[in-house]
């Protein structure tokens, strides 16, 4: 219920939006709704012209053109003649692209889901999963309380937080899957989550990541001085916003966080942590991206031939048994298309209409209005848009690069915004659909808490690192 309120405030919020500036501001923006609907991201939007002559984006790439200024994303164009253009490019696809991209995702995650859910197959048949389940089992069950010990799920839920952990997403997210599925089973009532569920889901939305490579590589991209300036603050933020979700979820759920077994476990995984930092804090970019690799698809691998080599040992058809678990990796992916189709649209509906430019705007309005220090808020919209979708947040954090400078205190903020939380209406929207749960209960709120968590660690330790 709470995830179909939010879906239809998302729809009415963007469309109100779009309407208001159409009325109140038809100069630049007689054109949004098309924007909205058929407009494409990267689409050259006309915003004013010196006189009454239609010239579009491909005309003035053929032109003798001069660029003047590329603020916020606005490209004003000095043409031979001296006339004046100025255009904005649109940022996100319309309703339209945004249905065709949302099957497209789902069509990608086929194969993938195919691969690791047959590999997930052999090894429960084998024995792996249950082997996994009693090794972490004396921790999980302390915060799943609802999940028997040994369960199936401990081991799926494991295997997904170390994906992630290692900055896996694409085996994450079969892993996931599989998870959910597992904890399904244990779940009396079939379209309302489970406390299980939740945990998991906050735990994962989280997105506690060990190495955030991706965001080093894009600062080297962007010139920074030194792209590894905001790893550190990156693993700070991303862990206490996965230890603000346990908490948050455990105080919602009655569970005892200072039972001896949790507390061994997290600071055991703290120390682990923090002599990890201290060594790859160590190496140098290049070291730092080899590292990474080795260890991230060196272990992928290990999985494979461990997975295949217990399936040998134990004598089972594991051939059979990876066809078996692959065919429900294509079931999944074909249920979830409806509901991330339905999310994705409610998201481009938002950006298309502005509605995001104007909190951005007005949160600046507000802490320059009572004296508060702003550069914190040019970093802001990587953070608004990453609980809708990570690639739109990984484009704003580039985007505010490009603006403000890599090395600005936006830019950094950016980085460690992008690396301190998940997509958590995405996760809500893929995870949930996969197993057709209707009734979030409080799973969403839970999840934005903790991003809102991982938003204030994220903004205190850019300034305690970056002034």
């Amino acid at each position: 219920m709470a995830l179909s309120r939010i879906w239809s405030a998302f729809i009415i919020i963007a469309i109100s939006v779009a309407l208001v500036k159409m009325v109140c501001f038809t100069e630049n923006n007689k054109a949004i709704f098309t924007q909205m609907v058929t407009g494409k991201a990267n689409d050259t939007i006309k915003l004013r012209t010196t006189d009454s002559i239609q010239v579009n984006a491909l005309l003035v790439q053929k032109l003798n053109t001069q660029k003047v200024d590329t603020t916020d994303g606005i490209l004003t164009t000095k043409i031979a003649n001296a006339q004046y253009l100025q255009f904005k490019i649109q940022t996100a696809d319309g309703v339209v692209t945004t249905c065709t991209n949302a099957v497209n995702i789902c069509l990608g995650l086929i194969g993938l889901l195919v691969l690791f859910m047959g590999f997930l197959a052999i090894a429960e048949k084998a024995g792996g999963i249950n082997l996994l389940s009693r090794l972490i089992g004396p921790f999980f069950t302390k915060i799943f309380p609802d999940v028997p010990k040994g369960h199936p799920a401990i081991g799926h839920m494991m295997m997904n937080f170390s994906a992630n952990l290692l900055g896996l997403d694409n085996a994450a997210t079969p892993f996931g899957l599989k998870a959910m599925e597992s904890l399904q089973t244990l779940n009396a009532d079939k379209e309302r989550a489970s406390n299980a569920q939740i945990m998991f889901l906050c735990l994962h939305a989280s997105g506690l990541t060990l190495i955030p490579i991706s965001i080093i590589a894009l600062r080297a991209s962007a010139k920074a001085a030194n792209p590894l300036d905001i790893f550190i603050p990156c693993m700070i933020a991303t862990f206490v916003a996965t230890m603000a979700a346990m908490l948050i979820v455990s105080f919602k759920q009655k569970i005892n966080v200072l039972q001896p077994v949790i507390i061994l476990w997290v600071g055991g995984i703290t120390a682990v942590i923090a002599l990890l930092l201290v060594y790859l804090k160590s190496l140098s970019g290049e070291g730092l991206q080899s590292f990474s690799g080795l260890l991230s698809n060196g272990l992928i691998l290990f999985v494979f031939i461990a997975i295949v080599l217990g399936g040998l040992y134990k004598k089972i058809d594991v051939f059979d048994a990876f066809i078996d678990g692959a065919k429900g990796g294509f079931e999944t992916a074909v249920r979830i298309i409806p509901y991330l189709v339905g999310m994705l649209v409610a998201i481009a509906l938002l950006r298309t209409s502005g509605t995001f430019d104007a909190i951005i705007n007005g949160f600046k309005y507000c802490f320059a209005a009572i004296g508060a220090d702003t550069r914190f808020v040019d970093g802001l919209p990587t953070a608004l848009v990453k609980p809708f979708s990570g690639g739109a947040a990984r484009g704003m954090m580039v985007d505010t690069m490009k603006t403000y400078g890599a090395d600005s205190f936006a830019g950094r903020l950016a980085c460690i915004l992008q690396g301190s939380s998940d997509t958590t209406f995405y996760v809500i929207a893929v995870y949930f659909g996969s197993i057709m749960v209707k009734n979030t209960r409080y799973a969403i709120g839970a999840m934005l808490l903790a991003d809102l968590v991982g938003i204030i660690t994220a903004i205190a330790l850019c300034y305690f690192f970056f002034g």
